[in-house]
């Protein structure tokens, strides 16, 4: 059986994402043309589309990531945030842009984005894959949005279900009954 068997549904397909991530490019080319950002991965959900984006951007860049967990082996966020590694460089006056992969209830980059400012940032901005707002409960907003999605539990491109789907190419809606 392959993993593709879990998938309900697709709701990015890998042209769909290769075509958003270029256009999201163009975007931070524009905004940052005379700026050096560093673009700051949050691990391990974002490490494909973060190394699309940073090769879709024309920009002097420099690049960090963290670990940051608040999940666990579940599909709903615990909503506590740890720190399970933290940034190798300075930021302080530096222009940060955080790369995730999904902004759900918005705890996690709520709280990084608060822990990133303590060190004196130029500015901060956030990028994510995909939004689904409807499951808000912090008050945090991305600055560049790959996809608006509906509330399902989706994997691929990075997202995982228990570390697993991280290898599929497009977004997916996983079958409720391999969660359940």
């Amino acid at each position: 059986m392959s993993m593709r068997d879990d998938i309900a549904k697709v709701l990015a397909s890998e042209d769909d994402i290769r075509a958003r991530i270029k256009e999201l490019g163009a975007r931070i080319t524009e905004d940052y043309k005379d700026k050096e950002p560093v673009f700051v991965g949050v691990l391990k959900g974002c490490f494909l589309f973060m190394a699309d984006l940073v090769r879709a951007c024309d920009v002097r860049c420099t690049v960090d990531f963290m670990v940051v967990s608040s999940y666990g082996a579940g599909t709903i966020s615990s909503g506590a945030v740890e720190i399970v590694k933290d940034l190798s460089h300075d930021i302080a006056g530096r222009d940060v842009i955080i790369v995730e992969d999904i902004l759900d209830s918005g705890n996690t980059l709520s709280y990084l984005k608060r822990y990133m400012n303590a060190r004196e940032p130029a500015s901060i901005r956030i990028v994510t894959l995909l939004d689904k707002p409807d499951r808000r409960t912090a008050d945090v907003e991305a600055d560049y949005i790959g996809f608006t999605i509906p509330d399902a539990f989706v994997v691929g491109y990075g997202l995982d279900y228990d570390q697993r789907y991280r290898n599929l190419p497009y977004i997916g809606v996983l079958k409720p009954e391999v969660y359940s």
